[in-house]
């Protein structure tokens, strides 16, 4: 058999398995484009994230100690920090702006409704993981997301993301990227516990805080501390390339900006 048609035919197959594995009462009380009911997770919670870009300083040790907790494919980022060189207008003077960028672990997740198995799904706390062993890779979440932040995984051909190393909360520790952070920009906690860090941060300069494309309707929980308005829209800039060889000796192209 030709291979692409047996590979095309092996997707059919795992969509079809997936599909019959998601029970049908589920299924029945979400409506098209409805969110399903979030499962798991602890339901007094709801985890959010705070960036502060003044304390950012584009060091990429967030991107390198996700990539290393997560395990993700060489070339697959489920952090990063996008560097933009802006120019100011009038001076025409320019200045390097630092976007760090992950799943925003939306309220309202689009990426959510259109997954026909709902291996996609949103915690009782929040957090929208993947549960791989349903997911049939068919990407509809990927091109779902308005923020650029998954991918089909090349090494389990499901969808991958952030999911907050929610592994890592559960036993107490602080996600990969938050503790790598040198400069402290990344703060998580409980934004129902009015102690926490990030409600008390969110309290102090919550006229300042942004999200990304607001106008999506997707209620974004990460927030940005110190952004300047036009970036919460994607920039209209050329992405550079780090050039980087693979242990095969093939160059690989890493996208940096946007």
């Amino acid at each position: 058999m030709d291979p692409i048609r047996r590979s095309l035919l092996g997707q059919l197959a795992r969509l079809s398995a997936g599909a019959a594995m998601v029970p049908l009462s589920s299924v029945a009380s979400a409506g098209i484009n409805d969110q399903p009911p979030r499962r798991e997770g602890d339901p007094s919670k709801r985890y959010g994230m705070l960036i502060d870009l003044r304390q950012c300083i584009g060091c990429q040790a967030c991107t390198v100690s996700c990539h290393i907790e997560n395990d993700a494919p060489l070339g697959n980022f489920r952090t990063i920090v996008s560097q933009l060189e802006v120019e100011q207008e009038g001076t025409g003077e320019v200045a390097t702006f630092m976007l760090p960028r992950l799943c925003n672990h939306c309220d309202n997740p689009p990426c959510v409704p259109v997954c026909p198995v709902q291996a996609t799904y949103q915690r009782q706390d929040g957090i929208v993981v993947v549960d791989s062993d349903r997911c049939v890779g068919c990407a509809y979440c990927v091109n779902a997301c308005p923020y650029d932040a998954r991918f089909i995984n090349e090494k389990t051909q499901t969808a991958d993301k952030c999911t907050f190393c929610a592994h890592r909360l559960e036993a107490g520790l602080l996600p990969a990227c938050v503790e790598s952070c040198v400069g402290g920009a990344r703060i998580i906690g409980d934004m129902r516990d009015p102690e926490s860090e990030i409600s008390r941060l969110m309290d102090k300069h919550r006229d300042e805080l942004m999200v990304l494309q607001p106008e999506k309707g997707t209620l974004p929980q990460v927030f940005y501390l110190g952004m300047d308005e036009r970036f919460t829209q994607r920039p209209d800039a050329e992405p550079g390339i780090w050039n980087v060889i693979n242990e095969a000796g093939k160059e690989l192209g890493y996208e940096f900006g946007h």
